[in-house]
């Protein structure tokens, strides 16, 4: 059995680039700092703590909290690519859902650095060596182009054979980011851009423009979660909860499909927003706000599909009818999403649940998504790990 796990608070720094950041323990103290606020909690509160992060040593985590006291707890520290940040989120649940505590913290940061993102450990096995070899069966790689872009090229090339669509829909998507993000503070990128600057912008790989590839990014976000018997004892009055939470892997046939879009994780979105939605006994034509894993312009459409917000194959009617924006269907990353605010690795997913959490808690400001009771949100990590969140509010 598992018992009802509430939103105590959320909290997180804005967003920078590489050369403007300060150092991961910074940020990462900054958002501790905030979720703490936020919730109306001391750090001895806490009775276990996790940290995603995917640049950084091992015990990055204790080095953050460690500026909060010293009180031994548990203190994992989380590396699962992208996903990381909501992999913590993941565990932090389980632990309070399950009975094991009563409050946990979910933290993520990432201090990256400039450019492309590249391995940083070349004497040993790859961990994507397999998904690589995958792509190369059906895609053609350019050794002097950077990888990951390619993956996501190759994706949205399969999906115009597949279904025919305008090229330019990909594009459109980074002009929607652009416009949410102008009301985001902690968006790293809030200047409007037009479709022909994204159509414009240098090429990186197949139809990925520069303006359609999320920037790398530093910055920190945080969560605690508790139980209701943890808040009623503390006089806590969280607003939103955690209706149903999936962490999914690979199926045993990815390989065999010889799909790109299965290879940066489409399958393994749809199945984890599928057990969600039937978890929480949830239809998704009644989700109103989402925050979604857009690295790149093809990824939002992949999702949009996965995540159940459109049928198969309706992405780019979806778009063109602006039923992905405000006074559409569902409002898709109000936040400016990871191309506009930014996408530092650890702390992508832990910043969705912020922002999906203010946004049932009425406190978004100019980015507010009206009449908002249930939020999703989806993090995706490339070898692969897929977190799908629905969270609901509290009345």
């Amino acid at each position: 059995m598992s018992r009802r796990v509430l939103v105590a608070g959320v909290g997180m720094v804005p967003f920078a680039k590489p050369s403007a950041a300060k150092t991961y323990d910074d940020m990462g103290a900054g958002a501790v700092a905030a979720v703490l606020a936020d919730a109306g909690l001391s750090y001895d509160r806490i009775e276990q703590v996790y940290a995603g992060y995917v640049y950084g040593d091992s015990t990055c985590g204790q080095r953050v909290v460690y500026r909060f006291g010293m009180t031994r707890v548990p203190v994992l520290n989380v590396n699962n690519n992208c996903a990381s940040g909501s992999s913590a989120l993941w565990l932090a649940r389980q632990a309070v859902g399950s009975g094991a505590v009563e409050c946990a913290l979910a933290l993520g940061f990432e201090q990256m650095p400039p450019g492309a993102l590249g391995a940083k450990w070349t004497d040993r096995p790859a961990p994507l060596t397999d998904f690589a070899e995958g792509l190369r069966a059906v895609h053609d790689l350019d050794p002097d182009l950077p990888a990951t872009p390619q993956y996501f090229a190759a994706a949205g090339a399969e999906y115009l054979e597949k279904y025919g669509i305008r090229p330019d829909t990909f594009a459109r998507v980074a002009v929607k980011a652009r416009t949410h993000a102008a009301n985001n503070p902690y968006a790293v990128f809030r200047d409007p851009i037009t479709l022909d600057e994204v159509l414009g912008s240098p090429r990186i790989a197949g139809v990925l423009t520069r303006l359609q590839c999320c920037p790398p990014t530093c910055g920190a976000a945080a969560a605690i979660v508790c139980s209701e018997d943890f808040a009623r004892r503390h006089g806590l009055t969280p607003k939103v909860a955690i209706a149903a939470q999936t962490l999914q892997s690979d199926a045993s046939d990815l390989f065999a499909k010889k799909s790109a879009m299965s290879l940066v994780g489409s399958d393994v979105t749809r199945a984890a927003a599928n057990e969600v939605y039937e978890t929480a006994g949830v239809d998704p034509r009644d989700v109103r706000v989402a925050e979604l894993h857009d690295c790149f312009t093809v990824n939002e459409i992949l999702a949009y599909e996965g995540l159940g917000l459109c049928e198969e194959g309706g992405a780019e009617k979806f778009v063109l009818d602006g039923d992905n924006t405000y006074g559409g269907r569902v409002v898709t990353n109000p936040s400016g999403g990871l191309l506009s605010k930014g996408h530092p690795l650890g702390a992508t997913g832990l910043a969705q649940t912020a922002e999906i959490t203010w946004q049932l808690r009425g406190e978004a400001g100019a980015r507010q998504v009206e009449n908002a009771t249930l939020g999703l949100q989806h993090n995706l990590g490339l070898g692969t790990a897929g977190v799908v969140t629905l969270f609901e509010k509290v009345s």
